[in-house]
């Protein structure tokens, strides 16, 4: 199964930086808001390929400690050639930004479940199975040393980590394997404009790599782009393909929660 590891590089793009230079300013008061929603169209040169939305539905609980659970959703365009992708994933991360659980369905003629549960530093019991069948494909435990994310809850993890100078090499729990992502933070802001806003928005940067091959063949070296402020909203992303590159693009969001930031010379 393609785990939807590549939600994380929705927030990177390339964009040519002014001339002067502007610090991004740090917001020691970010967090999730609950009804954030955010909508992106993916390309691929010339080629709409689809969209993939993102939500942080609502403040729950899991084991009495307080989570938010966070949504995707990937949806290839009908009129695609070949491909056909329609997945929901579900990350309900902690205050730390890590998950205690992960759910994902996967549709297809048998749509597929997958669950992974984050017990403490130690383990993460796995399951998988189709939607409609008590069978179980898979069942089973890993052990672990470390607190890892999951395919959602990085993205997330690296919005409220933007916009500070620094590296991280973040353990990463996908398609059932201990994987690392390294993320590289800048303090330098960029300035990016795209259609859907219509002005130049204040940005902070970051870059990083991945080794493995995720949905659409996703791989190897991002770069992109967050709101800078303190929401950090991805605003437009690129990354490596196995046949190029793919542009994801900022497109609709809620604005009664939020606006982007213009970016002033």
């Amino acid at each position: 199964m393609k785990v939807f590891y590549w939600t994380v590089v929705v927030l990177f793009g390339t964009i040519t930086v002014f001339s002067q230079v502007h610090l991004s300013r740090e917001y020691k008061d970010k967090k999730l808001i609950v009804g954030e929603d955010f909508t992106y169209v993916v390309k691929y040169a010339f080629f709409r390929l689809g969209e993939v939305r993102f939500k942080v539905a609502e403040k729950t609980k899991i084991n009495n400690t307080p989570v938010y659970k966070t949504v995707a959703y990937i949806d290839s365009y009908p009129d695609l050639p070949f491909v056909s992708i329609h997945q929901i994933y579900e990350s309900y991360v902690d205050s730390t930004l890590f998950p205690l659980k992960f759910y994902a369905k996967i549709f297809n003629e048998d749509t597929v479940f997958v669950k992974y549960s984050f017990i403490n530093d130690s383990t993460i019991k796995m399951q998988k199975g189709k939607l409609e069948s008590p069978k179980l494909f898979l069942d089973s435990t890993a052990i672990v040393d470390k607190r890892y994310q999951d395919g959602l809850s990085i993205l997330f993890f690296a919005m409220m980590n933007s916009g500070k100078q620094k590296l991280l090499n973040v353990p990463c729990f996908v398609n059932e394997k201990k994987e690392n992502t390294k993320l590289d933070f800048y303090s330098v802001n960029k300035p990016v404009f795209i259609d859907s806003i219509g002005y130049t928005v204040d940005c902070s940067y970051l870059d990083g790599e991945t080794n493995f091959v995720s949905v659409y063949g996703l791989t190897g070296y991002f770069e992109g782009w967050f709101s800078n402020d303190a929401f950090s909203v991805p605003i437009l992303a690129k990354m490596q393909v196995i046949i190029g590159s793919v542009t994801l693009e900022l497109i609709k969001w809620n604005k009664m929660i939020w606006n982007p930031p213009a970016y002033k010379e």
